[in-house]
């Protein structure tokens, strides 16, 4: 061999075991240690901000783009510019742009809305929005009814000391738990709306589950809420936000808005076209395309039609959607070979994590399936991980939807339930994180929110295994 390529050839060695010059991504053939870049972004995610705070809030779009680099460039040197590319414009155009645009347009919407008047964060008060945000969830989206409710949440609640768990259970319960309904209350969901489930299968199969799921966390909340309330001096002798205005809505034209944006959404999923654009191997149909320019020009109304007051009475901003763009482009570019690895089943890096989802006669565990697919979509982004756990179980919907049906609703279930176990388990985490932030409320660090998930969500995950997957 010549000794000028030996040093790549090196590398190429201990990347991708008995190097294959593929096409395509096999995931077979790589080594776990292309999942080091990926492993570094969530690292980054859990722990600067911990341990560098006001580092973390100027460079974190920097951070990102580094780990994406230390995984990009390697790719490229090992694999070939041309599965590069191809990687990056199926990463870019088939999950994070579409993502992105519907986050935005979402984002913007609910944004958009302000709900003017005061409200006073009672218990009863305070459940009774998070009972209200998780039936909005499943039918305008986690993020679309986060952005909705989460302000004037905090605003109902300035007026008191302790807020952090009115947060971190808004978190649990309208962020993720909410959306388990219909496809479009959770990204995953969509997903499987797209490969062919019907769109009322999830609100036959999960109906249980989630009024279960969401009943416990709405009693427990009553009961933590009640505590910190009857606290001596829990409550301000002085509203922040006083009584001035009768309750009511501003920017209400967004609501229709909200529904052309359901429109959309169900118009790509039901409309089959042969229409189909080819863009360096990602196959991109007209419906899809169609559907994310319609998402931009109703976020441009939005922004033009809604009147300036509505903005700055909502302290809008973008800063929450620019973190979670910058972060998730790093996710969804160094999680290719994550995915691929996944994908390659028992032959795979992984192959341990497809081995126990099966029992020892080859059939299909419902309750691994529920935790493999929770467990990873706590730290993946739980669309691309629903993906994976799909098509590990056969990939075909018809067969899914009926004989393995349980298969089906374990993965549905732990996808958007077990995204509240941490902060990037499901995009509108961050986002809620955010805007919590810059109303001036303390969020717990990445471990912090994780003892909290630890200590609500786990036990009643593990109910639910004995109740739905025994």
């Amino acid at each position: 061999m010549n000794q000028r390529y030996a040093p790549w050839w090196g590398l190429a060695a201990l990347l991708l075991p008995g190097l294959v010059q593929a096409a395509e991504l096999d995931g077979s053939q790589l080594s776990v240690w292309w999942a080091v870049p990926f492993a570094g972004v969530l690292l980054s995610i859990a722990l600067v901000p911990l341990l560098a705070p006001i580092f973390w809030h100027h460079h974190f779009g920097k951070v990102s783009a580094a780990w994406a680099l230390v995984f990009l460039v390697p790719f490229a040197v090992v694999m070939g510019p041309g599965v590069a590319r191809a990687s990056v414009v199926h990463a870019l155009l088939a999950e994070y742009i579409p993502f992105i645009v519907l986050l935005t347009a979402l984002f913007t919407v609910a944004g958009g809305i302000f709900v003017r008047g005061n409200l006073h964060g009672s218990p009863a008060l305070n459940t009774g929005l998070l009972a209200l945000g998780a039936l909005f969830a499943s039918f305008m989206g986690t993020t679309g009814a986060s952005m909705l409710l989460i302000r004037p949440l905090i605003r109902a609640n300035d007026n008191r000391k302790h807020q952090v768990h009115v947060v971190v259970f808004f978190i649990f319960i309208v962020s993720n738990a909410g959306g388990a309904l219909t496809p479009l209350g959770d990204p995953p969901l969509f997903l499987g709306f797209l490969k062919g489930v019907d769109f009322f299968w999830t609100l036959t199969h999960l109906w249980g589950h989630t009024l279960f799921i969401i009943g416990v966390l709405l009693a427990l909340f009553y009961a933590i809420d009640a505590w910190h309330y009857r606290r001596h001096e829990e409550v301000r002798p002085q509203d922040p936000t006083p009584d001035t205005t009768r309750l009511g809505f501003e920017g209400s034209v967004n609501f229709a808005l909200l529904g052309v944006v359901v429109v959309l959404v169900l118009m790509s999923g039901l409309w089959k076209s042969s229409v189909v654009f080819n863009i360096a191997g990602t196959e991109v149909g007209l419906p899809g395309v169609l559907r994310d320019i319609g998402l931009v020009i109703v976020t441009l109304v939005s922004l033009k039609v809604t009147p300036a007051g509505v903005h700055e009475n909502n302290q809008f901003a973008w800063g929450p959607m620019l973190e979670v763009a910058k972060l998730f482009a790093a996710i969804f570019l160094t999680i290719v070979p994550v995915i691929a690895m996944l994908k390659a089943g028992v032959d795979g890096p992984f192959g341990a994590v497809v081995r126990a989802v099966t029992n020892a006669d080859g059939t299909p565990n419902p309750t691994m399936y529920f935790w493999a697919t929770g467990v990873l979509s706590s730290f993946l982004d739980n669309a691309p991980t629903y993906l994976v756990f799909f098509n590990t179980a056969g990939g075909d919907p018809t067969v899914l939807m009926t004989s393995m049906a349980p298969i089906l609703v374990a993965i549905s279930a732990g996808a958007v339930f077990m995204g509240a176990n941490s902060y990037i388990g499901n995009a509108p985490n961050l986002m809620v994180k955010a805007i919590a932030e810059d109303r001036g409320v303390r969020m717990p660090s990445f471990f912090g929110y994780m003892a909290w998930s630890g200590a609500c969500l786990i036990p009643l995950f593990i109910a639910v295994t004995f109740l739905f997957f025994r």
